[in-house]
């Protein structure tokens, strides 16, 4: 009989499936081709600059707007590491600055693990700058 818990694979692809159909669903088509970049490039922006610099970016970006590509994004990879690794009542961007290495590199981890499964389903259902 199969298990009826779900892997934390599964639970990754399940919330970047919502995030993804939630750009989809209200947001433009350029917003969505913006997103989708913002999606692909971000592992590179990760491995090359740091998790921290990269939600710095994402931030400083976003300016907070709600319909910014660069906040939208940086709330979608917060919520889902955030709740991975049991942050409450700050941001990610703030409580990484005050962890040591190994929490830092968890945290990295499990970002690009997020980030697998968004840039598969931003691949397959949003409009892509390159597809123009």
């Amino acid at each position: 009989m199969p298990s009826l818990q779900k892997t934390l694979d599964q639970e990754r692809a399940k919330s970047a499936w919502e995030n993804v159909s939630a750009v989809k669903a209200r947001q433009s088509e350029e917003f969505e081709k913006k997103y989708s970049s913002l999606v692909r490039k971000a592992p590179m922006y990760i491995l090359t600059n740091g998790l921290g610099q990269t939600l710095a970016f994402l931030k400083a970006k976003g300016k907070g707007e709600k319909n910014n590509e660069h906040e939208v994004f940086y709330q979608h990879l917060s919520r889902w590491v955030g709740a991975q690794i049991g942050i409450q009542n700050t941001s990610l961007l703030e409580w990484l600055l005050t962890q040591d290495s190994a929490t830092y590199r968890r945290a990295t981890t499990e970002t690009l693990a997020y980030l697998n499964w968004l840039k598969r389903f931003a691949e397959a259902s949003l409009k892509s700058e390159e597809t123009d």
